[in-house]
């Protein structure tokens, strides 16, 4: 990879893992009205789910900063999206109406969020990462 390249996958990888690392955090501090949230929209087991939502934003978004593991980290937050898309932007059981169209463009946002993070665990975490520190020549 050229600099600039590795350059952008660097801050590309520093933006998605921000964007697991702070929701995360929101989810401790607002625990109970996010129970809240996903029992509205009948989310299962969240005694389970919402404290395992926590740990993999907040430990894959750290992996996928550094990249540690980056690949890995990619795929299971990718996983983590395209499961937080399907139950909590469900814009099509809402009627029609600024709130679905609201749900939509999240869940539009969220998909691609899932395609970048779908490039980092397939091609990597560039140049500037834990995974790669010893590489030299690129």
């Amino acid at each position: 990879m050229q600099p600039l390249q590795n350059l952008c996958v660097l801050f590309g990888r520093f933006l998605l893992g921000m964007y697991f690392i702070i929701p995360g955090i929101q989810k401790i501090t607002e625990f109970d009205k996010m129970s809240a949230y996903m029992q509205a929209h009948d989310v299962p087991l969240i005694g389970v789910l919402l404290p395992l939502t926590i740990l993999i934003q907040l430990a894959a978004g750290a992996a996928l900063i550094v990249g540690f593991k980056g690949k890995f980290a990619a795929f299971l937050l990718a996983g983590l999206t395209l499961v937080i898309n399907i139950y909590m932007h469900n814009f099509w059981s809402m009627e029609e109406g600024v709130a679905r169209m609201h749900e939509m463009q999240n869940f539009i946002k969220n998909m691609a969020i899932m395609g970048g993070l779908l490039v980092v665990a397939g091609l990597g975490t560039g140049k500037f990462s834990v995974d790669n520190r010893g590489d030299v020549g690129d």
